[in-house]
């Protein structure tokens, strides 16, 4: 006897390859653009957060952000001057290594450049990203923010449950010592960091860095070392770009 259809079990904690025909739509659409702009540029992403990479994108939306695989974009340009698509493109593709994306435009460089310095964003920080500064709650009353505004009591169990030792007086929320939530330096657990989350404090910031760009009389240019691109505190667009295999169109 046939199993019933809903008996099967169906796994979500993964998506779906896009096969073949979705990387060669890949290629395709990074040659494209290729042909059609002057100047394709390599990114990193600190502190990925798709809201603010869609921002970026409105920003320049006469340009085309590509955010995949590197091995499919780099085969799109191609990965030797023999296979290269255009002079000086197999630059590119050995720039193409960790987090990073294409930005093709025909916008000045210093107009790409001034745009991308300026915008930044601050977020909440998370598992595994390193703390910035110390964070600790004075005894008494737990309060948060710069306002200090008192947490309402129904929150005392989630609070106690997240390691602080809090106990509910009259109402109010409170600790009979002072608790340090994280030092400088961490390596931040979920706990501290849907501590700091509640206590309105962002140690995350967003921010693309430039790493090189190519022209297309053939001229490549890288703009930072791989040094100064180092550093990032957090694992970045693995964990939140739903782009992957896709142009960011």
């Amino acid at each position: 006897m046939p199993k019933a259809k809903r008996a099967q079990v169906v796994t979500l904690s993964k998506t779906k390859s896009k096969g073949k025909d979705g990387k060669a739509k890949i290629i395709e659409s990074v040659r494209e653009a290729v042909d059609k702009y002057n100047y394709v540029w390599v990114f990193s992403v600190h502190n990925m957060r798709n809201q603010y990479l869609k921002q970026v994108r409105k920003d320049f939306s006469t340009s085309r952000f590509f955010f995949g695989r590197n091995k499919v974009m780099a085969k799109a340009l191609g990965n030797t001057p023999e296979d290269e698509l255009k002079d000086g493109l197999h630059q590119v593709s050995e720039s193409l290594v960790g987090d990073v994306g294409l930005l093709c435009t025909n916008d000045a460089i210093e107009d790409v450049q001034k745009a991308m310095d300026a915008f930044s964003a601050d977020d909440y920080a998370r598992a595994g990203t390193i703390a910035t500064y110390r964070v600790v709650v004075p005894a008494g009353e737990v309060l948060r923010g710069f306002t200090k505004e008192a947490f309402p009591n129904n929150m005392e169990p989630q609070l106690r449950e997240l390691g602080m030792p809090t106990l509910l007086r009259q109402g109010k929320i409170t600790i009979d010592s002072d608790y340090v939530i994280c030092e400088e330096g961490d390596s931040l657990t979920p706990q501290q960091t849907q501590l700091l989350k509640h206590f309105w404090e962002k140690m995350a910031v967003f921010k693309i860095k430039l790493m090189s760009y190519w022209h297309s009389s053939g001229e490549f240019v890288k703009v930072c070392t791989d040094d100064e691109s180092d550093g990032d505190s957090e694992k970045s667009a693995s964990d939140d770009s739903d782009a992957s295999d896709e142009d960011m169109e």
